[in-house]
């Protein structure tokens, strides 16, 4: 794998916190964040600093990083398994060649963060042990 585990720690930190986000509940979203709670830090919108921190972090990962990226989603979904993995590098580097793909798939897809982990697992790689 092409990627640093602690890029993957950051990354999957940062879609935590978007995932945890909901959409607009809070009628009243100009008001004083005391008198409601702060209730507006847990909804996602246009302006949310951590999705644009993840859409940064990603446009700066190199061509392999976004390819392992979009992988470890593959696997983690179970499109397909760990042995296929450079199938799953292949593929992701041909969907990557249409576009900015990995920062649509990582916003788009619910539960990207799992996924990822997912990934990682069924490579026999977690977040708490180097990579060899």
């Amino acid at each position: 794998m092409d990627i640093a585990l602690d890029k993957l720690t950051d990354l999957i930190l940062r879609l935590r916190a978007v995932e945890a986000k909901e959409g607009a509940t809070d009628p009243d979203s100009g008001s004083n964040p005391i008198d409601d709670g702060a209730t507006d830090v847990l909804v996602g919108g246009t302006d949310d600093a951590t999705e644009q921190e993840i859409r940064s972090a990603v446009a700066g990962f190199n061509e392999d990083e976004r390819s392992n990226l979009l992988a470890l989603i593959y696997i983690g979904r179970g499109d397909l398994e760990a042995a296929e993995w450079g199938e799953a590098v292949r593929f992701a580097r041909e969907r990557e060649a249409a576009g900015d793909t990995a920062i649509r798939e990582l916003l788009g897809t619910p539960e990207a963060a799992a996924l990822l982990e997912e990934g990682l697992d069924a490579l026999g790689i977690t977040l708490d042990t180097p990579q060899a």
